[in-house]
């Protein structure tokens, strides 16, 4: 009975010492555990510093270019095409001759015209001496008065058709000039649409366009509705009018033309079928790149936001109110209620819940997540376009380095109390 008694006592010591011995491990693993997660270094995430200032918004609309002056060619009189003066796509100044008509018909009408007028001519010169010669015998009672007046008719009358006659060749030689076609104004010429020998009809035929491209029209068309919104932002004084209105031209192929163009007008009436408001804007074309009929997006600057602040459009969380993540003076992340009013670019423009020198974090809020940070480490977001080198994945990699470190010294202290425990 004393062995057992004995050993007994030796097992029930033994169970009491390993039990002493799993609470000290344990204990030992949670002190290591905390001291792991002090020792682990916060997350980063990125963030941009906002500053308050001045966000001119920009309207992208689509566009129709237009030359600012187009003259189709169109014979004032009928005729037999002779000659083409011109070379097709060149570029031709004001009274360039470019056709010339069959004209010998032309001709002769003017030439029976002035034969018409030396006729008118003689017969008025007679007249003349008729009145001459009878002027004094009708004083003297000489001839009947009878005589005298149809001396001053025949007078009358002959130069009347003098007057006639001049008139014929007036016209006569209009019709003449005609028959050579020259340009109305200076531009580029196109395509001509008749050759030699084609018969044109006054009025009629389109012989070829000419157009003048410097300065160019780009007609756009904007939304009533969007009109009427702006004239009460800018009546509550929400926007503000852009003064010096710089037109932006964006090509077919997405990039930006080298000139600015400027805003002429906004036309009052909106077109009751599409309730869309026409506008205009005049943009230079000193090389000749833009063409007419080219289609082309306007970015319009109509008005802007003071004292606003510019985030990317992922760090705001939108929804029935829109949510931004700053990152608090002792790295706490906080979320922040925020007014968005617009889109510049790629950009939301906030009026409203944040302060000069906030930072908005952009990226990394997943990583500081996962590992249920209480404080982050707040880096400089660039963009990927601004700076291709530094691309948001480095940070991620270093925070999942960061995590990995952490766990690694949380499971550094579990295997130790296993060990213990086994001991």
């Amino acid at each position: 009975m004393t062995r057992t008694h004995t050993f007994g006592r030796m097992a029930v010591l033994a169970i009491a010492t390993s039990l002493a011995l799993t609470a000290c491990s344990k204990k030992d693993a949670q002190a290591q555990q905390a001291a792991a997660q002090q020792q682990a270094p916060a997350p980063v995430v990125s963030v941009v510093t906002v500053q308050p200032q001045d966000v001119l918004l920009e309207n992208n609309l689509p566009g129709r270019l237009e030359a600012v002056r187009s003259a189709p060619i169109v014979p004032q009189v009928n005729g037999i095409v002779v000659r083409r003066l011109f070379e097709e796509g060149s570029f031709v100044r004001a009274g360039q001759p470019l056709y010339q008509l069959d004209d010998a018909s032309y001709s002769a009408n003017l030439e029976s015209a002035r034969a018409s007028l030396l006729a008118a001519q003689a017969a008025l010169a007679k007249a003349d001496a008729d009145v001459s010669r009878f002027r004094p015998l009708v004083e003297a009672d000489a001839i009947s008065k009878m005589e005298w007046d149809a001396a001053l008719t025949a007078q009358r009358s002959a130069k009347a058709q003098v007057k006639s006659a001049q008139a014929a060749i007036r016209s006569s030689q209009v019709n003449v000039n005609h028959a050579r076609i020259t340009a109305p104004i200076s531009g580029f010429i196109g395509q001509s649409n008749v050759t030699e020998g084609a018969l044109v009809t006054a009025g009629v035929t389109k012989m070829a366009l000419i157009q003048q491209t410097d300065p160019m029209y780009v007609n756009i068309t904007q939304s009533a509705t969007d009109l009427m919104k702006l004239k009460q932002q800018l009546a509550n004084k929400e926007r503000t009018l852009n003064s010096s209105i710089e037109v932006g031209i964006m090509l077919d192929d997405g990039t930006e033309y080298a000139h600015k163009g400027r805003l002429l007008f906004v036309d009052p009436t909106v077109d009751e079928a599409t309730g869309q408001v026409s506008m205009r804007v005049a943009v230079p074309n000193p090389n000749g790149v833009l063409m007419s009929g080219l289609y082309v997006r306007v970015k319009l600057p109509l008005a802007g936001v003071t004292n606003a602040f510019v985030v990317p459009q992922q760090a705001v969380t939108r929804g029935a109110q829109d949510i931004v993540l700053v990152v608090t003076p002792d790295g706490k992340m906080q979320p922040r209620p925020v007014n968005v009013t617009g889109q510049k670019d790629s950009n939301w423009i906030i009026t409203e819940g944040l302060q000069a020198g906030d930072k908005v974090i952009v990226d990394g809020t997943m990583v500081a997540g996962m590992m249920g940070a209480e404080k982050v480490q707040p880096k400089e977001w660039q963009p990927e376009n601004a700076n291709p080198m530094a691309a948001p994945a480095p940070q991620a990699d270093s925070a999942s380095d960061a995590n990995e470190t952490q766990a690694a010294s949380v499971e550094q202290p579990t295997n130790n109390a296993a060990s213990a425990t086994q001991k």
